[in-house]
């Protein structure tokens, strides 16, 4: 039996679903004045990044910290030290669709990290008593929260088609009104 023998019915059902989404690459400049004029950076690396996210009025903000490692030269160097100092950071991260039929008191956000705050250049400053370094990273973010969506029920339930095969089948012209900017990149 075809599904389309029967007379389909639609309902609004409540369900949790991914409601908005947002991504945001960025590159930041930190300032860190080492115990020691430098004479030369030897390597600088960022570890101990921890973060969460939270709601933001038209955004989710990623709030969170890493801790910087310059280890320099002083003294024409002839020594080495390593300088140590902690960053805190808020990235506000705009969500680039938002379901408007979403609950807003059921909002769930979440926030992942596509490129961990890496170090990609380190200088010594004009003034010579400091070390300029730049960091870039990136997050992709969720609002998760419920929301309304309709289906398609078959009156009376599948009754006698428990166990059947159905019959389901989809001409091209189905999906010339898919829009593809919805769609997972990652399928």
């Amino acid at each position: 039996m075809a599904i389309a023998d029967k007379q389909l019915q639609y309902r609004e059902i409540i369900t949790k679903a991914v409601c908005g989404k947002g991504r945001k690459f960025s590159t930041v400049t930190h300032t860190v004045t080492p115990p020691h004029n430098p004479t030369s950076i030897l390597g600088a690396w960022i570890i101990n990044h921890q973060y969460e996210a939270v709601r933001s009025g038209d955004g989710i903000e990623v709030i969170g910290t890493y801790d910087i490692n310059i280890w320099y030269s002083y003294s024409k160097n002839s020594q080495t030290d390593v300088a140590k100092e902690s960053v805190h950071y808020v990235e506000h991260v705009n969500l680039s669709y938002v379901d408007p039929k979403h609950r807003p008191s059921t909002v769930e956000v979440s926030a992942e990290v596509i490129q961990e705050p890496n170090c990609i250049e380190a200088n010594i400053s004009s003034n010579g008593s400091s070390v300029v370094i730049r960091v870039e990273r990136e997050f992709a973010v969720e609002l998760v929260a419920e929301t309304k969506v309709c289906v398609a029920v078959l009156p009376g339930g599948c009754g006698d088609l428990d166990g059947k095969d159905l019959e389901f089948s989809l001409g091209d012209s189905d999906y010339e009104d898919l829009d593809p900017d919805l769609l997972d990149d990652e399928l």
